[in-house]
């Protein structure tokens, strides 16, 4: 007589998307495509939405629903099975256990989660809190760390860091919250001295922005205050960058079984009918990125070594993407990292890594795998 065998279960995976950040609806767009793109023979999946508002939802698994359409961009509230009520993550490390409570019911469990793939971008999900919520729980998740995470997120730390190895940065200045409420006159002066020593244009940015949300050039002082206030109405701290004049440049890294390598690169063309490589410019008007980036094999090799250099610098874990801009004399200068890259149908994370070798499923799967086989806590 033989013995009963079960089957073993396969992984499951939650894919948490959308949050409070104003890059909220791109990560519904890079969920969309991660969801459509994990293996279901494979892995088990539950895809779990947070809405602008902060509430953790139980939302329907439909890729389809969840890209731009024209220019109409995805909101996990349209996603969302219930209006009310929230998915609870566990509190104990020794149980995955997820939970749906909803008012007047009985809490519903949805089953153990093995990994989480947080596709969040920006603030309160890219920045290290998300992942600091995940080491509490003892769930492994794909991508850095708290504090690689939280580095990433900052432009003004990573900058920083990436000096203290000795890698190249642009000049810049940063403005924190209390600088511009207490005296503007005297953060204004500060910014025009950097302008002084360094010309117009200059960049002001969110310091803990993405997806160029917030960001404005400015040609000279009569529009540096309403650059100041859009860059605030999504950070209180900013970052204002001289302007490179180069070509721009981008690298994906990737965590492999011997470690971190990196991808073929990709240029990002200059953009005809945008003053920069803006929102709209990346993710309504499509615009599209050379890859491989035309710049010759001694130039490649070194923009790879640089990207794998930022991502040992910060600590980051799984992936990264690295930016750059390739001056007019020959020299790389890294603007940022991002420690959890756009996914969607055009990004050129995936982009960079499909004409590299590594199809979308692919890449998915081995961020899938590296999380699976990495523990949570000090490591």
């Amino acid at each position: 007589m033989s013995e009963n065998t079960q089957s073993p279960r396969k992984p499951r995976v939650a894919v948490v998307f959308g949050g409070r950040s104003s890059e909220h609806a791109i990560s519904v767009v890079t969920a969309g495509a991660v969801l459509r793109a994990i293996d279901r023979t494979k892995y088990d999946v539950l895809p779990i939405g947070i809405t602008r508002e902060g509430r953790w939802a139980l939302t329907a698994d439909a890729p389809e629903r969840m890209a731009i359409a024209g220019r109409e961009l995805p909101d996990v509230a349209q996603l969302a099975e219930s209006e009310k009520g929230g998915v609870l993550l566990p509190v104990d490390p020794a149980s995955r256990e997820v939970v749906l409570s909803e008012p007047g019911a009985l809490p519903k469990a949805l089953g153990e989660v093995d990994v989480v793939f947080p596709v969040l971008h920006g603030p309160y999900g890219e920045d290290g809190t998300l992942q600091g919520l995940l080491e509490l729980s003892g769930v492994p998740y794909v991508g850095a760390g708290v504090l690689a995470s939280a580095v990433g997120q900052d432009k003004e730390y990573m900058k920083r860091v990436f000096t203290s190895y000795g890698l190249p940065v642009g000049p810049y200045e940063v403005i924190r919250p209390r600088e511009w409420d207490r005296n503007p006159a005297e953060a204004r002066k500060k910014i025009v001295e950097f302008a002084a020593d360094h010309g117009w244009p200059l960049f002001v940015k969110p310091a803990r922005g993405g997806s160029s949300v917030g960001i404005t050039k400015v040609d000279d002082l009569s529009g540096l205050d309403e650059a100041v206030e859009e860059a605030r109405r999504h950070d209180p701290k900013i970052i204002v960058e001289a302007l490179l004049r180069g070509r721009e440049i981008e690298c994906g890294v990737l965590e492999f079984e011997d470690g971190p390598r990196a991808s073929v690169p990709a240029e990002i063309p200059p953009v005809t009918d945008h003053e920069f490589y803006d929102f709209e410019a990346k993710y309504i008007d499509s615009a599209s990125g050379l890859v491989p980036a035309p710049i010759g094999d001694a130039a490649t090799a070194e923009v790879q070594r640089l990207a794998v250099a930022a991502y040992e610098a910060v600590s980051c874990e799984g992936l990264v993407r690295a930016d750059f801009f390739l001056t007019e004399d020959g020299d790389f200068v890294i603007n940022e990292i991002n420690t959890m890259p756009g996914f969607t149908p055009i990004s050129m994370y995936p982009r960079m890594w499909q004409e590299s070798g590594v199809s979308y499923p692919e890449l998915v799967d081995r961020l899938l795998q590296a999380a699976l086989t990495r523990s949570t806590g000090l490591r």
